[in-house]
């Protein structure tokens, strides 16, 4: 079924768009309108190896890594003050901590937060985000806004808006027309879904029909928390090969999903939502880092010390596929270069050495960090930009 699944990604391309050969001019701006495809199954890429056609690991370099889910404003909300009250359960966090940050952010904040984010992403060597965006006070135009700030740096994003009843239906339905309009405007997105807990049954039906009707996929939280189990299952069941599923924790064994899941093993932890063992859905696995900065080696040790936990025969090239599956999500990615700081670039040495750091970085064939340091933009610039909104919105909080 997996195979098949693949096969059909490939004819009809993972966000919609139909493939393209591989360009023999300079390659476009990032994040330009271009094609996103899934190797046909039975030849030199597979889902369980995706990127064999490609060398992976040249000497000190590796293709460019993908955060299959991030939440890029959450850089702005580090160091806030703690909650009146304290959280006790994934529940509580959402309502005194995360849905607050969200129903805060406005226009500055989020292009400040973007531009961070992609910095940040860029200096730890991940070249393409997916980002699943939420500002219920800010929904129009905040999509365009965070495609810009990652362009202005060098990175690549795939934008979508996570549709919630929280607040109304009517904010409901802005966020998915933001999509559909981000989308439209030509902008490389999905149809996002906040999570069965939160979004009405007749929202997520209207997300998959304008998924549909767009030809684009669907990103969602699917039983992140125990309370989405059930919901995050029956969103599973609907799924189709160009969507996104993060989390999928609380899941039950033997279900069957066409979709991608995007494993974010510190964002789990640290909201206390408990270890999804990924590796029983098969080798449809991405990392993601879910707004823990841009580090997908951090993400990557983190996933193999879980794994680990359980079962100390686990090889680290099981985490490393999922950092190589974030290639069948966005090919490009594949053919940009990071160049490290290690010169054997093998999981083996990776799991152990957190001091390696990207040296120079090619993004759409224009280099985007040299000798550490960004080429594109002033770092500092961005990083007091983004600190003046941070305090921003902390007051608001």
């Amino acid at each position: 079924m997996i195979a098949a699944s693949l096969g059909r990604m490939k004819r009809r391309g993972f966000f919609g768009q139909a493939p393209d050969p591989e360009p023999e001019a300079p390659a476009p701006a990032p994040n330009a309108k271009a094609v996103s495809t899934i190797a046909q199954p039975g030849g030199a890429e597979t889902a369980s190896n995706p990127a064999s056609a490609t060398p992976r690991r040249q000497g000190g370099s590796t293709p460019g890594l993908v955060s299959a889910h991030h939440r890029l404003y959450a850089s702005l909300a580090r160091g806030l003050p703690a909650p009146r009250v304290t959280p006790r359960t994934f529940s509580d966090l959402l309502k005194n901590v995360i849905w607050p940050i969200e129903n805060a952010l406005d226009s500055p904040m989020i292009e400040a937060a973007a531009q961070l984010s992609a910095l940040e992403a860029l200096e730890a060597g991940c070249t393409t985000v997916i980002d699943h965006h939420a500002s219920p006070r800010a929904i129009e135009g905040s999509l365009t806004l965070i495609a810009k700030a990652c362009t202005s740096v060098g990175v690549r994003v795939v934008c979508s808006y996570a549709a919630s009843d929280l607040r109304s239906a009517d904010n409901a339905r802005l966020g998915l027309e933001e999509s559909r309009r981000f989308i439209q405007s030509g902008g490389r997105g999905m149809i996002g879904i906040d999570s069965s807990a939160t979004a009405s049954p007749e929202t997520i039906d209207l997300a998959i029909g304008m998924a549909n009707e767009l030809g684009v996929g669907i990103h969602a939280k699917v039983a992140e928390g125990i309370g989405d189990a059930g919901g995050g299952s029956d969103l599973v069941r609907r799924s189709k090969d160009s969507w996104v599923l993060a989390h999928g924790v609380h899941l039950p064994d033997g279900l069957e999903i066409a979709g991608t899941i995007a494993h974010c093993p510190r964002s789990n932890m640290d909201r206390g939502v408990g270890y999804g063992m990924p590796s029983r859905f098969g080798p449809r696995v991405a990392l993601g880092t879910d707004g823990f900065g841009g580090d997908l080696l951090a993400e990557f040790r983190v996933a193999y010390g879980r794994l680990r936990e359980r079962n100390v025969g686990t090889s680290p090239r099981l985490p490393w596929s999922w950092l190589e599956a974030g290639w069948l999500l966005v090919p490009e990615a594949r053919q940009d270069r990071v160049h490290w700081s290690l010169a054997d670039i093998e999981p083996e040495h990776l799991v152990s050495n957190t001091g390696i750091r990207p040296l120079t970085v090619i993004v759409a064939g224009r280099t985007v960090l040299e000798n550490g340091r960004t080429t594109q933009i002033d770092a500092a610039e961005i990083r007091a930009k983004a600190a003046e909104q941070s305090r921003r919105l902390i007051s608001r909080l």
